[in-house]
């Protein structure tokens, strides 16, 4: 798959920030999203379109988060990358403040 062109990742990229602060209802000056392009894997034994994502916050995201922000980002990747929302795999971690940096600092 060619990689998509800089203007359609940076669409993507900042709708996934504005939308994962809106799920999260934290402020987006604290989202980072990123893109990485060309990297080979499979999935299900096959070279086809696949991605995957990481989903790391500070608190306790609920089952019912999760599936909203699953439903919703296989959606815009779907739509914007042309990857079947069968063929992705999102990963949700909760983090503790200790265990975050930022600035200098964690957030504990």
């Amino acid at each position: 798959v060619a990689t998509p062109k800089s203007t359609v990742v940076e669409e993507l990229l900042k709708s996934l920030s504005a939308k994962l602060a809106k799920h999260l209802s934290k402020p987006e000056s604290y989202v980072m999203t990123s893109f990485e392009p060309e990297v080979k894997m499979s999935f299900a034994g096959t070279f086809e379109p696949v991605c995957y994502v990481e989903i790391k916050s500070i608190g306790n995201m609920s089952p019912s988060q999760t599936q909203t922000m699953s439903q919703d980002f296989c959606q815009q990747i779907e739509d914007k990358l042309g990857v079947s929302k069968n063929r992705i795999y999102i990963e949700f971690t909760d983090a503790q403040r200790a265990m975050w940096g930022w600035n200098g600092s964690t957030f504990a």
